[in-house]
């Protein structure tokens, strides 16, 4: 499974990739907003700070939700940088932007997800990626990893090519459970990933070996 991060934080992607597990960087105007990058030149010169960061695929959200408009805007993400992705919403003008880009053979992510019918349509319109968003499901009583579950069904079934990336996500156990059920990907916070390092025994048994060593070299 492939690990992105879903910030805009310069200092959490450096750390992450760092760790030496980052495939891919999330984006969106709300994490744009919450680091302070404002104007046009402000986020496309951010994208490219992220893109000199990570070795991998870096989602750049369009914003307008017009057909014309998130061609516009998505041909000129996509001009900035080789990894630039183009994240673009799921909606009827989304799905046919989609499809354009395909065409052109400028790589898509489809976001804000929320049914397998969405997944299906994105994947049949040529997405790179599609992102259920399995944390927002939770937060309203749904189950979010059997969407992914379902929507790995269904792919496999076709053998679409699309990604599921799971988005979204709030802690290391969704992490752990994306990976049991096959998501492709999953972007989440920093918080997230270095969960993973965690478990009370290593603490322990570290602990234990450093003081075996010091008392006998003492």
């Amino acid at each position: 499974m492939k690990f992105f991060i879903d910030t805009a934080n310069l200092a959490d992607i450096k750390e992450a990739q760092d760790l030496g597990v980052l495939d891919g960087v999330t984006t969106n105007p709300s994490l744009m907003a919450k680091e302070g990058i404002a104007g046009t030149e402000n986020v496309i010169n951010h994208y490219k700070a992220i893109c000199e960061i990570v070795d991998g695929d870096v989602s750049a959200e369009v914003i307008s939700t017009d057909f014309e408009g998130m061609i516009k805007e998505g041909e000129e993400l996509a001009a900035l940088h080789p990894q630039i992705v183009v994240k673009i919403p799921m909606t009827k003008d989304g799905i046919k932007a989609c499809k354009y880009f395909s065409n052109k053979g400028i790589r898509t992510n489809v976001t804000l997800v929320f049914s397998v019918g969405q997944a299906l349509l994105a994947a049949k319109a040529g997405a790179t990626y599609v992102s259920p968003f399995l944390g927002r499901l939770d937060d309203i009583s749904m189950d979010g990893l059997n969407l992914i579950e379902e929507i790995r069904e269904v792919y496999d079934n076709y053998l679409f090519e699309t990604q599921i990336l799971a988005a979204s996500v709030r802690h290391t156990m969704h992490i752990v459970n994306c990976a049991k059920i096959g998501a492709d990907v999953m972007t989440g916070p920093l918080s997230s990933i270095l969960g993973l390092l965690k478990h009370p025994l290593t603490d322990s048994g570290l602990a234990q070996f450093l003081a075996d060593h010091a008392k006998a070299n003492s």
